[in-house]
């Protein structure tokens, strides 16, 4: 891949063929052979990282400790980034403007770390001049300035940068490696909604568009207004009970593009009057409220006031977290994930919680009565008996963590006139 050419005076230089096919030359000047072997076999290196991208510590490394006129030597050849582009800032927003890829929310949370990281170090910092020492000097300063869960999430896209930098042989190592991130879940932010408020809040709803946007959340656990607004009649599955839930928020995700969602009881009678309300033709359940310039948080809160109401902490996101905490205590919990869209990790950090019907219920059920019924709820089959014991003890968080998808959207084909079709079953 790499030779070595010999020059008078014991000059010597690297031959080789870049990746574009084309041959260079480096020049190291008066070497032993033993040097330029060294180098030639991190020259072949360095070619073999950029043909793959897979990034060799060793090799960052060392690119990181050549003097500046080597290390341009190499980058004029296209086989390292330019040191004086490696500044902090214009790193940053290149990176931010390279990924085309993610959602705006992503990208509103890659922004907003940029600015603590330059606010921190100085937008001409070097990025290689930032040391590990650095990285716990921002953590202790992102501490003193903003809550856990926002110094967590600053900390993860530091991380998810520097990673980027390191890749791309701008830095020998990323200084944020061992910078542990603090617990995003804040636990005086979780609120269990409970039916009797729900019900006050449904009665100061306006119409009934506006009773199934919030119902979607408290007795569908959709995601809103991502999940809600996606929501298409022809996405109603009347005759089996469940609704084809399509989820912008993880659809880069194979096989998570979206989720069967069983028309629950508490549901069904909210979708039933939207749809009986909705004009001949309507393509989406939420039709009224879609205008992108006035957001659902602005109106609930409004419908609060009416109901005399004081705001829950995380108005959308407490409701379905509470229906995840109610469908927990009576389903398995791959079954409830794959009906909320999320993991088990994720429900035990920011969703399952311990409300105070738990706690009369274990105040009027004795504990060994419990186990007794518990066991006789066993079968022959060792994984349901793990199953039905995980489920009696749901509070000691054993959950099974193998989740599968089976809730994936089945190929069948949806009923030309999904209304025509609705009212016949």
């Amino acid at each position: 891949m790499a030779t070595i050419g010999n020059d008078p005076n014991g000059h010597k230089r690297i031959l080789f063929v870049a990746p574009d096919g084309k041959r260079k030359t480096i020049r190291l000047g008066k070497v032993t052979t033993k040097q330029a072997t060294a180098f030639k076999a991190k020259v072949e290196a360095l070619i073999g990282q950029t043909i793959t991208g897979v990034v060799d510590d060793e090799v960052s490394r060392w690119l990181a400790g050549l003097d500046a006129e080597i290390y341009g030597r190499l980058a004029a050849e296209g086989l390292a980034q330019p040191r004086d582009s490696a500044r902090l800032d214009e790193f940053l927003d290149g990176y931010i403007a390279r990924r085309t890829d993610v959602k705006p929310l992503t990208r509103r949370n890659l922004q907003a770390a940029r600015n603590k990281l330059v606010r921190f170090f100085g937008a001409d910092k070097c990025l290689r001049d930032i040391t590990a020492g650095d990285a716990d000097a921002w953590k202790t300063w992102l501490k003193s300035q903003y809550a856990s869960g926002t110094t967590g999430r600053a900390i993860k896209f530091g991380k998810q940068y520097f990673r980027a930098a390191l890749r791309g042989r701008l830095i020998a190592a990323n200084p944020f490696d061992e910078v542990s991130a603090p617990a995003q879940a804040n636990e005086s932010r979780k609120y269990f909604v409970n039916r009797q408020d729900a019900r006050k809040v449904l009665d100061a709803c306006p119409d009934a568009e506006w009773r199934l946007i919030f119902a979607l959340s408290r007795y569908g656990g959709v995601r809103c207004p991502s999940e809600t607004l996606a929501l298409r009649w022809q996405d109603v599955d009347w005759a089996r009970d469940r609704m084809w839930v399509s989820s912008p928020k993880t659809e880069g995700h194979d096989g998570h593009e979206g989720r069967w969602v069983p028309l629950f009881p508490e549901l069904r009678p909210y979708l039933q009057a939207a749809f009986e309300e909705a004009e001949e033709g309507a393509i989406y359940v939420i039709n009224t409220y879609r205008d992108p310039n006035k957001n659902f948080r602005t109106r609930l809160l409004r419908i609060f006031k009416r109901a005399g109401l004081k705001p829950w902490p995380k108005l959308f996101h407490n409701l379905r977290a509470s229906r995840q905490t109610e469908l927990a205590a009576e389903y398995p919990i791959h079954v409830v994930c794959a009906w909320i869209g999320n993991s088990a990790l994720i429900a035990a950090r920011h969703y399952l919680q311990v409300t105070e019907e738990h706690y009369k219920q274990a105040a009027q059920i004795p504990a060994q009565s419990a186990a007794g019924r518990a066991c006789q709820q066993e079968t022959g089959n060792p994984a349901q008996n793990r199953n039905v014991r995980e489920i009696k003890g749901l509070h000691t968080m054993s959950i099974p963590v193998n989740t599968y998808d089976y809730a994936r959207r089945e190929s069948n084909p949806q009923p030309a006139d999904p209304k025509s079709a609705a009212l016949s079953s």
